[in-house]
């Protein structure tokens, strides 16, 4: 597995969680180090040791932490980058949804040996949508679904997302759009504040 995936797991745990729980995790996963380096590869087992473990620790099952990292990628302060980089999707919640399909190969633009899951969008009716995933990443799905609620809330949209198991290589997230402008969402500009936080 790709160092990046654990190394972001890590990472969410230390800045929601603290180090000290970062701490017990690792020593309940049994970790040989102390952290992941992003760009090395780990057996996969050692995903599901930290996952059982932060579970443990935290008292919470693996799809509740999966989907709380897919959010942290969005709302955090220190993944600014990242929700800067998925706001240029679109200009609204449903151009970002028709943005996905094109996930995978911008990810790989960033880091060229990430392979993440295939995505699908399908049209159902107005405001109900699929996203088919397909391919093997362990919690994708789950964390896809944090991710993809924290960028409706991103927008001002109100959404609701239930993932499915289709088959199996893959899951689908049912998205239905309840109201496209439900709040007013976070701001955001085009160009990035210069250094010193001038406009």
């Amino acid at each position: 597995m790709h160092g990046l995936i654990l190394k972001t797991l890590q990472v969410f745990l230390q800045d929601t969680y603290g180090t000290e729980i970062w701490a017990r995790i690792a020593a309940a996963a049994d970790l040989t180090a102390p952290g992941f380096e992003a760009m090395l590869n780990y057996p996969e087992e050692v995903f599901f040791r930290v996952l059982d473990a932060a579970g443990a620790v935290l008292n919470k099952p693996r799809e509740a932490i999966l989907e709380d990292v897919g959010t942290y990628l969005v709302s955090h302060p220190n993944s600014e980058g990242l929700r800067r980089l998925l706001r240029f999707g679109g200009v609204d919640f449903i151009e970002f949804l028709h943005s996905l399909d094109d996930l995978p190969d911008r990810a790989r633009l960033v880091v060229a040996d990430l392979v993440l899951p295939d995505l699908e969008l399908r049209d159902l009716a107005q405001n109900r949508f699929h996203l088919r995933i397909t391919g093997q990443l362990p919690g994708f799905g789950f964390a896809l679904v944090g991710l993809l609620q924290a960028m409706a809330d991103d927008y001002g949209a109100l959404a609701l997302l239930d993932l499915q198991e289709a088959g199996r290589d893959g899951q689908v997230i049912e998205i239905t759009i309840v109201e496209a402008a439900y709040a007013e969402g976070r701001d955001f500009e085009l160009a990035a504040a210069p250094a010193g936080g001038q406009a």
